[in-house]
C-alpha cells in the first residue's frame, strides 16, 4: 500500500508542475496584456501618442515584455519558495489576496461536497433496493429535476424565498455586514452557518442528483450478480447483504469521481457566486481574467489543477483501501 500511495503521489507533484505550464501559457493566450486593460480603463480610443509610452512603461515595470519562458521561470521559481508573486491589479501579493477567499472556497467546496455524498449514497441505495417503487420513481424525477435546473436560476429562487420569508436576514454573501471584515469568533462562524446553506444546496444540487443515478446504477448491477444471491441463499440478513458486498462494490465507481467533484464544484460556482455575492476563488478569477492579471489568474488555475490532483490522489488511495486489487496496478 505504500509503494501505491507513494507512486501517485510522485505522479501527482509532476502533474502539479504540467499544470503550472499549461496554466501560465493559456492565461497568456488572448490578445493583449494587462498594461491594455489597464490604459483603456482610463483613456479614449482615440488616446495620444504618449499612451504607447505608459504600455512600455508598465510591461517593463512587470516584465510583460519578457519572452513567455523566462516570465514562468521567474513565477515558478517564486513558487517553489512559497511566493505567488505580486497581483498587478491589487498591486499586492497574491497570497494576500487569495487568502480569505481560498479560506471561504475551502469551507463552500467541502461543505457541499459532504452535503452530496451524505444525500446521494443513502438515497441511491434506497432506489436500487426500491426498485419501480413509488419512492424510486419520486427521487427520480427529483434528480433529473435538479440536472436540469441551472444552478444561478436555483440562486435566484432561494434568494427570492430567503427575502420573502426571512426579511430580517442579509441576503447574498457569506456573512451579514458586521462580520465581513470581523476577526473569526464563535459569533463569526455562526453567522457564516446561517449563510452557508443556501450556497451548498444550490451548488450541491446537480452534483447530488448525478452521483443518486450512479450509485443506484452501481447498487442494482451488483444486487443481480451470483455471490448476492449465494449470500441470500445461505440465510445472511438483508440489510447486512446489501452494505458487506453491493454498496461496498459500489462505492468504487463513486469514489472515482472526488477527482473532479472538488475542482468541478470550485469552479463550476463561479456563475453561483457572481449571482449570491461569495467571496470565493470563483469569483476573484473572472474578475482576474477581465482585468488580464496574468499572476492573480495563473495561480487561481493552478490552484483548481491542484485540486484535481489532490481530489484523484484521495480517490486512488480511497479506492485501493476498498478494492485491493487496485493497488497491483
Amino acid at each position: 500500500m505504500l509503494r501505491f500511495v507513494a507512486r501517485r503521489t510522485l505522479l501527482a507533484f509532476f502533474t502539479v508542475w504540467v499544470i503550472s505550464m499549461i496554466a501560465f501559457v493559456t492565461i497568456q493566450l488572448p490578445p493583449g496584456d494587462y498594461a491594455d486593460t489597464y490604459v483603456s480603463s482610463f483613456t479614449p480610443a482615440n488616446a495620444p501618442a504618449w499612451v504607447d509610452e505608459i504600455k512600455e512603461n508598465i510591461r517593463r515595470e512587470y516584465g510583460l515584455d519578457q519572452p513567455v519562458f523566462v516570465q514562468y521561470g521567474k513565477w515558478a521559481f517564486k513558487l517553489l519558495r512559497g511566493d505567488f508573486g505580486n497581483s498587478y491589479a491589487y498591486n499586492q501579493p497574491v497570497g494576500d489576496v487569495i487568502q480569505e477567499r481560498l479560506l471561504m472556497t475551502i469551507i463552500l467546496v467541502l461543505s457541499t461536497a459532504l452535503f452530496a455524498w451524505s444525500l446521494s449514497i443513502p438515497i441511491g441505495i434506497y432506489t436500487a433496493v426500491r426498485q419501480h417503487s413509488v419512492g424510486d420513481y419520486t427521487v427520480t424525477f427529483f434528480g433529473f429535476l435538479g440536472l436540469a435546473v441551472p444552478d444561478f436560476l436555483l440562486a435566484l429562487w432561494l434568494l427570492w424565498i430567503a427575502f420573502v420569508y426571512f426579511p430580517d436576514q442579509s441576503i447574498g454573501g457569506l456573512f451579514s455586514p458586521e462580520y465581513i471584515e470581523a476577526s473569526w469568533s464563535f459569533d463569526r462562524v455562526a453567522d457564516l452557518l446561517s449563510h452557508l446553506w443556501i450556497s451548498v444546496i444550490v451548488i450541491g444540487t446537480a452534483g447530488t442528483a448525478g452521483l443518486i443515478r450512479v450509485m443506484r446504477a452501481n447498487v442494482l448491477d451488483e444486487l443481480h450478480k451470483p455471490y448476492v444471491v449465494t449470500a441470500r441463499s445461505k440465510g445472511l440478513a438483508e440489510w447486512k447483504l446489501i452494505l458487506k458486498y453491493p454498496v461496498r462494490l459500489a462505492l468504487n465507481p463513486l469514489v472515482s469521481t472526488v477527482g473532479y467533484l472538488l475542482p468541478a464544484l470550485m469552479s463550476g460556482s463561479v456563475i453561483v457566486s457572481v449571482v449570491l455575492n461569495l467571496p470565493t476563488e470563483g469569483q476573484l478569477l473572472l474578475q482576474a481574467i477581465l482585468n488580464e492579471d496574468l499572476i492573480l489568474s495563473a495561480t487561481i488555475v493552478l490552484l483548481l489543477g491542484t485540486f484535481t490532483v489532490i481530489g484523484t490522489l484521495i480517490s486512488d488511495i480511497l479506492l485501493g483501501i476498498l478494492d485491493p486489487r487496485i493497488r497491483v496496478h
